[in-house]
């Protein structure tokens, strides 16, 4: 399947994919449940960040793993559509900066009422 980040059906083929095709994308992928805890961390995100996926599954997202996104552009607008019961499908440039050098990236949130996972996709621009 060649899932891409700016794909039209990117979270139902991202939500379908095993652990090794999640792996194998050319951009970050952070999968968390409706408590906001990692469950899918791809081999990408891992190597960009230098952190293994066993320290990142089972964290909290926001308080835990990248708490410069605890904030309204990125946490609130995932909390705003879960309450909602309403899908996002939102990007927006960034600028990471939890635990290393400010880095700038484009982030894709998107989930779905009838999907259990939310997702949080990650692709460097520098």
């Amino acid at each position: 399947m060649n899932v891409q980040f700016e794909g039209r059906n990117v979270l139902t083929d991202l939500h379908a994919l095993i652990d090794s095709q999640l792996d194998a994308l050319d951009f970050g992928v952070i999968a968390f449940d409706a408590g906001i805890v990692v469950r899918r961390y791809n081999l990408t995100e891992s190597q960009a960040t230098g952190v293994k996926p066993e320290r990142v599954i089972g964290c909290h997202l926001f308080t835990e793993v990248a708490q410069c996104m605890n904030n309204f552009m990125v946490a609130q607008k995932f909390l705003d559509a879960s309450e909602a019961a309403r899908p996002l499908d939102e990007s927006l440039d960034f600028v990471l900066t939890w635990r290393m050098r400010p880095t700038p990236v484009k982030l894709r949130l998107l989930s779905h009422p009838d999907i259990g996972l939310q997702y949080l996709l990650l692709k460097r621009t520098s």
